[in-house]
């Protein structure tokens, strides 16, 4: 009998064991085979780079500082290095000081070997690694630990992007079926728990390990604003010190902000989504214990993966947003991406949006009744919350808002400021460290904005105004939203709006005193006289001065984006070309410049440069323009198109360009709105 018994339990521990190895092993096997690092060699040997002809790297140029006309500087401020928990397990294992030297133009390998290297330097940078995995990783090389505490370490440790899907699957939930009775694309108010601080692996096990994560991250973080403290150079390089709040949302959602700080007085411990569970709690905390001397701001990324929640009423756990909460975030959050490596957020067609360029890096189709992921929310875009802003402004009598606009990359690699399309090294570490990995073929049933070839950008940068390169200048910039994003080239734009600004401006050798004195800038608010006599009754006039990129393609167009509100509440949106290239005019009828002729040639990626434009400026005033009507308006420069990373890839592969992906691009530059304000 016992041994009938002894031979039973054998047989099950078999099949358990057989059945762990089928279920878990062996999926953990193909994905680090797939995608961990140590067979990135054997998948970047498939390419040749000596196909694509890169730009030389160039050294940096600092500019005279203090300009009161303001310097043109270049940034990233969203990017991760192996400190994220979550770019260890895609295989990164490059550290903060590799990312800030990078930042300064030096070279570094990919993990399957590709040199990722800047065509030129980084004027600022912010290391925004994820608060949520400050501390839980720092014991792991004490040679003391137990059984447990080694298995935890080593599941948060081995690079395979599977253990990544298998932590974070609980923490981001499943996405609820939503009412289908609701108006499709609006964000339906969902209550969450936030995890509990020791959910982590590592802060599980092992004498007071709660405790002993507590104090690591607080030691994490001291560490941070050391090495933000060693490779400032006020003049060169500008490190703002940094990090990410990032609370789960389920299929792959993106919640998060993140965090910048105007010097290196900071609270003493980065508040993570494991201590507040939404935004409003982040901005009373960080407020609660910043001291003085201390100051800060928060941003926004991928609205366009918040599922609509961004620029709706609620918080991530469900609190409705009361007048105090607005005022709130209209003092700490300036600014917003408008574009990184998870696709382009400045607006989706179909939603609120009709204009062309709307489908420019864009994969979400509108929201159906119902859906609640995976779709174009109405209050999913930057456009949209300009616009949901302009109604809370006619209902609390100002208007919460008010943001500007930056672009990052939000790259996992260590490699800030990484855009450049012709040599784009992936996002995510192993997983994207070659071209046959990027352009990895997926299953024809996954979700577009799960898949690299059809949702991954090459990212984008962050352009300030500031009168010099300093921690204070560029934090000021950014408070004031005198600030421009690109989708990586690096145009140059000036905008401003005043009421006596007209064509004579145009003829001024340096009209920026006149600007500065008479006008605002990108990012401000030109308010309206209620007094007839004020003279405002007609239109301001509204300035504009692009320059190309000079190691990219020329300019094509420059675009004006109009949002107001109307007497009845309803808000509005117009878009209409301001400046053509060659010489050619605005269709008065379309609203549109014809079309240049600029083409590309997929095969080589060479583009036309015997079209387009070195610059374009002008004055533009609104014909219709109404003084009773709150507005914003923002400016889009526009390139002749140029070939997508995917085709450098393809060509790298030697392969014809993926027919599920756009060959070319036109790449382009947003500005922060200015405000009309009655």
């Amino acid at each position: 009998m016992l041994k009938k018994i002894g031979v039973g339990i054998v047989v099950l521990l078999l099949a358990v064991a057989g059945l762990i190895w089928i279920k878990l092993i062996m999926p953990l096997q193909a994905s680090a085979d797939k995608n961990g690092p140590e067979t990135a060699a054997r998948d970047y040997a498939l390419q040749d780079d000596s196909k694509v002809t890169l730009p030389a790297p160039q050294a940096g140029i600092y500019q005279a500082a203090p300009n009161p006309d303001m310097n043109l500087y270049w940034g990233e401020l969203h990017v991760h290095t192996s400190e994220s928990f979550d770019a260890t397990l895609f295989g990164n294992t490059l550290t903060i000081d590799d990312a800030y030297r990078f930042a300064k133009g030096e070279p570094l390998n990919s993990p399957g070997g590709q040199v990722m290297q800047l065509s030129r330097p980084l004027d600022f940078v912010a290391i925004t690694d994820h608060a949520e995995g400050f501390g839980t990783r720092t014991h792991c090389n004490s040679p003391d630990l137990s059984l447990a505490e080694r298995a935890a370490c080593w599941l948060a440790n081995e690079p395979n992007p599977m253990i990544f899907q298998i932590l974070t699957s609980a923490v981001r939930g499943t996405a609820a079926p939503g009412d289908p009775s609701k108006p499709a694309g609006v964000y339906q108010r969902t209550t969450r728990q936030s995890p509990k601080p020791g959910a982590f692996p590592t802060c599980r096990f092992g004498d007071d390990a709660l405790e002993r994560c507590y104090q690591n991250a607080k030691n994490d973080w001291a560490r941070y604003v050391e090495l933000a403290d060693k490779y400032y150079e006020p003049g060169e390089l500008t490190t703002l010190v940094g990090y990410e709040y990032s609370p789960g949302m389920p299929e792959q959602g993106k919640h998060h902000r993140n965090v910048l700080f105007r010097s290196n007085t900071v609270p003493e411990r980065a508040l993570s989504s494991l201590d507040v569970p939404n935004a409003i709690e982040l901005w009373k905390g960080l407020e609660a214990n910043c001291g003085e001397g201390c100051d800060f701001l928060t941003m926004p990324h991928n609205p366009n993966k918040a599922w609509g929640l961004t620029y709706s009423r609620y918080t991530w756990d469900g609190q409705e947003y009361s007048e105090a909460d607005w005022r709130l975030r209209q003092k700490r959050e300036p600014l917003a991406e408008i574009f990184q490596v998870k696709g382009a957020q400045e607006c989706a067609l179909g939603v609120g949006a009709t204009d062309e360029e709307c489908a420019f890096e864009q994969v979400f189709d509108p929201c159906e009744p119902g859906e609640t992921t995976g779709c174009a929310f109405k209050t999913g875009f930057v456009r949209q919350g300009l616009k949901v802003g302009l109604a809370l402004d006619k209902e609390l009598g100002f208007n919460p808002l008010q943001f500007g606009f930056i672009a990052a990359t939000d790259s996992h690699n260590s490699n800030p400021g990484d855009v450049e399309e012709w040599d784009f090294p992936g996002a995510v570490g192993a997983v994207t460290s070659s071209a046959a990995r990027r352009l990895r073929a997926t299953e024809d049933t996954a979700a577009a904005y799960k898949t690299i070839l059809k949702f991954n950008t090459s990212g984008g940068l962050a352009a300030v105004w500031a009168p010099e390169n300093t921690r204070e200048a560029i934090f000021d910039a950014l408070a004031r939203r005198e600030t421009y994003a690109t989708s990586g080239p690096r145009v140059a734009v000036r905008f401003y709006a005043g009421w006596g600004i007209d064509d004579a401006v145009m003829e001024e050798q340096n009209p920026f005193q006149f600007l500065m004195a008479d006008g605002v800038p990108m990012g401000g608010v030109l308010h309206i006289s209620k007094d007839p006599k004020a003279g405002q009754q007609h239109s301001p006039g509204f300035f504009v001065w692009a320059t190309r990129d000079p190691i990219d393609a020329p300019l094509q167009r420059v675009q004006m984006i109009k949002g107001w509100i109307d007497a009845d509440g309803q808000t509005h949106e117009k878009v209409v070309d301001i400046a053509c290239s060659n010489g050619l005019t605005v269709d008065p009828i379309t609203g549109r410049c014809a079309d240049n002729g600029a083409s590309v040639d997929v095969t080589t990626c060479n583009f036309s440069t015997n079209s387009g434009a070195d610059e374009l400026k002008t004055v533009w005033h609104d014909p219709d323009y109404d003084p009773t009507r709150a507005a914003f308006y923002y400016v889009r420069v526009l390139m002749n198109p140029t070939c997508r990373w995917s085709s450098y890839d393809a060509i790298r592969l030697g392969r014809e360009p993926d027919p599920r992906a756009p060959a070319t691009i036109r790449e382009r530059a947003w500005t922060s709105p200015i405000w009309l304000d009655v």
